[in-house]
């Protein structure tokens, strides 16, 4: 391996671990604002917030693929969320195997709430950056993801 290669190589684990440290900052401090403000965890919030952008009921299957998560780990989440009041399960007519879950009345307005403060919090983290290095940092991870996508459909 060229002194070239190996320079690369050791260029793009201190990138990765410069990624993953910043997302573990954000995260932890969301995580504790949700607890702090809401009583909610973030968990949770990713739940309501993909009901509420799909704005349909969406069956388990779709809601865990689309938070990239098994159907094991959601469920949990619905019933704490179901407990609450802020989301509904029913059970598909075509097959009572299928649950769908939505969004209640309440869910919807709590969401809400917790939408507007989530994105201050976000904006609050990211405050050291102007919206121009927002913009390039966006394109980079963009590209970062695709090359990292690429290389683990074609892995060597």
């Amino acid at each position: 391996m060229s002194n070239t290669a190996n320079s690369k190589d050791k260029e793009a684990v201190r990138t990765w671990l410069r990624i993953l440290s910043c997302e573990i900052v954000v995260e932890q401090n969301l995580r504790s604002r949700f607890r702090s403000y809401f009583s909610r965890t973030l968990p949770q919030f990713d739940v309501l917030s993909e009901l509420e952008r799909a704005d349909r009921p969406l069956a388990m299957s779709e809601l865990s693929r689309e938070l990239m998560v098994s159907n094991a780990n959601v469920t949990g989440v619905i019933d704490r969320l179901e407990k609450s009041g802020l989301v509904e399960r029913n059970r598909a007519k075509h097959d009572r195997r299928v649950l769908y879950i939505q969004l209640s009345k309440e869910g919807r307005r709590q969401f809400n709430k917790m939408a507007k403060h989530h994105e201050r919090w976000v904006g609050e983290l990211f405050g050291g950056l102007n919206e121009k290095e927002m913009s390039r940092l966006q394109s980079l991870l963009l590209k970062a993801r695709q090359s990292a996508s690429a290389a683990a459909a074609d892995p060597k």
